[in-house]
């Protein structure tokens, strides 16, 4: 098993704040994801990402991780520190999940049966044995929440012999709704799309979990979004209009004179949609962003405005 530099995945420092760790992903998963993307192994590296965001978004699963990595043998089969065994017991067989043996070897496998039997560890087969659950995680664009239009999605099936092993797994696609009002971390069945039954018996359901995948633009409040609207001073200072991005087009907002950095203007109805289809709100916090570099002569304006000003920002501070 080969180990895993998750930092090196993302692009970040093993020094890197939650930031930067949150601003890397959200670069990577637009750029990969299945569902737009033309990269070639697109599919592979955006779950490749989502291993690594999983791993070091996580406070705990972060720690974890650094600990082991200080073991990490490249170019040879991971062994871990002295002493240390995975969580999957040893034994890699097949991942519970999107994520890989490596991922699952530190953080362990949701749904994985240990044995082969789905039905517990030393139970036998009984007549009329119903399904395996299959859980996995669904990723989702923010405008896709509005979307009416339906969303393929492809996993993966184990598959029994009558005596209850497992002899495989199957793929299987299914066309699903987003429906109204979900929320990131919700979890949604869809009765009888896991694993067949035995003998008869019911099939298992799908658990979907839902996880709304980083926005470039976009943070997520509730069922509010809030974007970061840059301004020169002399915007904030004057007013503007500026053309200000939602989910479903640009809109145009009107910037009143004197404008503070940190100032939330509310744009009503422009948010995610709640269970009952009536959307949030989209608030515009304003951010004044100075030039990067200024000439002797922009200097002096600035020199000029400063004296005319006879502004003290600080006047309110106790002395």
């Amino acid at each position: 098993m080969d180990f895993k530099d998750y930092y090196k995945i993302l692009g970040v420092e093993p020094t890197a704040d939650e930031k930067a760790i949150k601003t890397a992903y959200r670069k990577l998963a637009r750029k990969y994801h299945p569902d737009v993307s033309k990269e070639k192994d697109a599919e592979d590296k955006f779950k490749e990402a989502s291993e690594a965001y999983e791993a070091l978004s996580n406070a705990e699963k972060r720690a974890e991780y650094d600990e082991i990595r200080k073991y990490g043998q490249h170019g040879r089969p991971f062994q871990g520190p002295p002493g240390w065994q995975g969580r999957g017991g040893g034994g890699f067989e097949e991942s519970g999940g999107d994520f890989s043996d490596f991922f699952s070897s530190i953080f362990g496998s949701a749904g994985r049966g240990g044995d082969g039997n789905p039905f517990g560890r030393g139970q036998q087969r009984s007549a009329g044995r119903r399904g395996q659950d299959v859980e996995m995680e669904l990723a989702i664009f923010l405008e896709e929440t509005l979307a009416t239009e339906s969303k393929q999605i492809s996993f993966q099936v184990p598959q029994y012999n009558a005596a209850g092993q497992q002899t495989g797994t199957t793929t299987k696609t299914l066309n699903v709704k987003i429906p109204a009002g979900v929320t990131d971390g919700e979890r949604i069945r869809l009765k009888g799309q896991g694993a067949p039954g035995v003998g008869g018996g019911a099939n298992g359901d799908l658990y979907l979990i839902v996880r709304f995948a980083p926005h470039p633009m976009f943070d997520v409040e509730d069922h509010d979004l809030i974007i970061t609207v840059p301004l020169a001073p002399w915007e904030a200072a004057l007013g503007t209009k500026v053309a200000v991005p939602t989910l479903t087009g640009r809109i145009n907002l009107t910037i009143r004179p004197d404008s503070q950095s940190g100032q939330r203007l509310r744009v009503k109805g422009n948010g995610l949609s709640d269970k009952q289809g009536q959307r949030g709100d989209l608030y515009a916090q304003l951010k004044v962003v100075m030039p990067a570099h200024a000439d002797e002569a922009t200097q002096a304006l600035w020199k000029t405005l400063s004296e005319k000003a006879a502004f003290d920002p600080r006047a309110n501070w106790s002395r």
